[in-house]
């Protein structure tokens, strides 16, 4: 099991990623695995669902994922999200095809649509629209990107072939553009306590997220958490 240490908006975006190390070698076949993670924050309140299911069969992958905020986080954000993304496998790399997420927030909805192309370049729509994501310097600045998903299952394989967290991902989630830069944690052992019932040998990773200047960021949602 891989251990990722993260704040709670981070957990929303990657909690599901953390026990996929199987899927982790490229060109396998593999059954898809489905999670369903509850997670808990002070004094054991349950604040969030997350329901993950990752496939990766010969050269191609998706991951999806739904999200539910639960019991007293819905005071603070109602959240009901469904993201998914497809796309191809290669020896040493991943390349999304197609992404798309649908997010309702304290009553509002959005989606989200991103295409990739072989060449790198990146095309996407937004509902409600943002024609600052359509300019030439945005356009250039999301050349190379993943989306969020891709980019967890990205440190997933590292993890899984290498041991190690060192690594930053361009990402641009269909509204926000930033890089995420893992680095190594000290690794831990863990104990059943409470509803965590994992016991053994973690690795551990350090998140943290570098904004690129001239996109929205949506701070109320973590701006990438979809």
């Amino acid at each position: 099991m891989f251990l990722v240490r993260f704040t709670l908006l981070a957990a929303i975006a990657v909690t599901g990623f953390v026990t996929l190390g199987a899927l982790a070698a490229p060109a396998q076949e593999s059954d898809p695995v489905e999670l369903r993670i509850e997670v808990y924050g002070f004094a054991g309140f349950h604040v969030l669902t997350n329901r993950t299911r990752v496939t990766a069969s010969g050269d191609r992958y998706s991951v999806a994922t739904d999200l539910d905020t639960r019991g007293i986080a819905r005071v603070f954000v109602d959240l009901n999200s469904h993201s998914e993304v497809h796309g191809r496998l290669a020896q040493d790399s991943v390349h999304p095809d197609k992404y798309h997420g649908d997010v309702r927030r304290n009553g509002t909805d959005r989606h989200y649509r991103i295409d990739y192309g072989t060449d790198g370049t990146v095309a996407s729509d937004q509902t409600p629209p943002s024609p600052a994501l359509h300019s030439s310097a945005a356009v250039e600045q999301m050349h190379g990107t993943v989306d969020q998903l891709t980019a967890f299952f990205i440190l997933e394989r590292q993890l899984a072939q290498r041991g190690t967290c060192r690594l930053v991902v361009p990402v641009f989630d269909g509204l926000s553009r930033y890089n995420l830069r893992f680095t190594d944690a000290p690794a831990e052992t863990l104990s059943p306590e409470g509803p965590q019932h994992f016991a053994g040998r973690t690795l551990a990773c350090n998140i943290s997220r570098e904004d690129v200047a001239g996109f929205p960021v949506d701070d109320a949602n973590g701006g990438t958490y979809k």
